[in-house]
């Protein structure tokens, strides 16, 4: 349903969980903040070693649009979003948008993923893999052959129409929030964006894609690692038979 209220109207929320980016941190702030008028930005950070939170912290203590949530048990991606998503939930924010923290994402994309949630759809992801859209990283073929097979196979298990799957770059309606939130997570890392998007799917949500360019990071490390690539391919795997599974039981 399209909604008419002002831009001015809207409760608009990014959750970034962080680990060790404190190079990265207030560049990102200052552009999320700047790419809307009524964005809030909470920064999950997971007990950074570097002294992330502490620059979060001080961010937070001049800028009432940003928000901190420390994290210093259970480590992992998952758990860092599903923290984050469950306080924006508890804030009453319109629409959650999720992002990486190495500014591989471009934040000046925000209103874009936010404006279609708006126009109608439950989740918009910022999509690698459709026209428009583009990967500009030194990743070599290995990595980009991981990100797109990966994705490709995600779609096929899973059964989402939906070329890019593995993108942490998303806009949900709030109310689709809850969807994400029903079932506890069996990973920790990035196969968590795989869950989410077949519980949406399953719950018959709308899903759109919006074309972004995805860069390298300016600083710091990649959290990718061989665990989490095998991780992924384990829960996607899972989440087909499972649906296969299904649909011979009914």
């Amino acid at each position: 349903m399209t909604s008419n209220r002002s831009e001015s109207q809207v409760r608009p929320v990014v959750v970034v969980p962080t680990y060790s980016e404190r190079e990265n941190i207030r560049p990102l702030v200052e552009q999320l903040l700047a790419s809307h008028p009524t964005l809030e930005v909470l920064c999950v950070d997971d007990d950074s070693p570097d002294g992330t939170g502490d620059i979060a912290d001080e961010i937070a203590s001049s800028e009432p649009r940003f928000h901190v949530l420390h994290r210093t048990e259970d480590r992992g991606y998952a758990r860092s979003c599903r923290a984050g998503l469950k306080w924006c939930r508890a804030q009453g924010y319109d629409y959650v948008l999720t992002m990486d923290g190495d500014l591989s994402h471009d934040p000046a994309q925000v209103p874009v993923l936010l404006d279609r949630a708006i126009a109608g759809a439950d989740l918009v992801i910022g999509s690698r893999y459709v026209a428009g859209g583009a990967i500009e990283a030194d990743w070599g073929p290995v990595r980009r052959a991981v990100s797109e097979r990966g994705s490709a196979y995600a779609r096929t298990m899973i059964g989402a129409p939906v070329r890019d799957c593995t993108s942490g770059y998303r806009c949900y309606r709030a109310s689709a929030v809850d969807l994400v939130l029903l079932d506890h997570p069996r990973s920790e890392g990035y196969a968590f964006l795989i869950e989410s998007l077949a519980a949406m799917h399953r719950a018959g949500a709308k899903i759109e894609e919006s074309p972004i360019t995805y860069v390298d990071r300016r600083h710091g490390q990649s959290k990718i690692s061989s665990r989490i690539v095998v991780e992924a391919l384990v829960e996607t795997t899972r989440l087909g038979i499972a649906r296969v599974l299904s649909r011979r039981i009914v």
